[in-house]
């Protein structure tokens, strides 16, 4: 059985940074890109960063961008969002996501796996 758990997230202040981490259980990560998302009440869910099988092409949503970045430890099973310059409007569920296909995308629809989510508040 497949899991992705997510931790790391917690409440800072605008300006703080976080890590997250996204642990995969029954699942080879190296087989597969890895995605965050992300999902503020009453909104959509929101595509945060993308890395592809071997972590060496990454993309990021406009909000990510230039703050966040997204790594992989295929060895460790484990996928990293480093969330720097934090600002209010980043307060949201994040969620990792495993895809099958070799390259990511930022479409919700091509994930095959999602975990439960890490809450993520920042505090003006």
């Amino acid at each position: 059985q497949v899991h992705l758990v997510e931790s790391g997230g917690g409440l800072v202040q605008a300006g703080g940074s976080l890590r997250l981490s996204c642990a995969a259980s029954g699942l080879t990560i190296s087989n597969y890109a890895m995605g965050w998302f992300r999902q503020a009440p009453g909104k959509e869910r929101e595509f945060v960063s993308t890395i592809n099988w071997t972590g060496r092409t990454t993309y990021y949503g406009d909000s990510a961008k230039g703050r966040f970045t997204i790594s992989r430890d295929n060895a460790k099973n484990t996928v990293y969002l480093q969330m720097n310059s934090l600002k209010p409007e980043d307060t949201a569920v994040y969620y990792c996501a495993a895809d099958r296909g070799p390259y990511g995308s930022s479409r919700i629809d091509d994930y095959d796996y999602w975990g439960q989510g890490t809450q993520v508040t920042i505090s003006s």
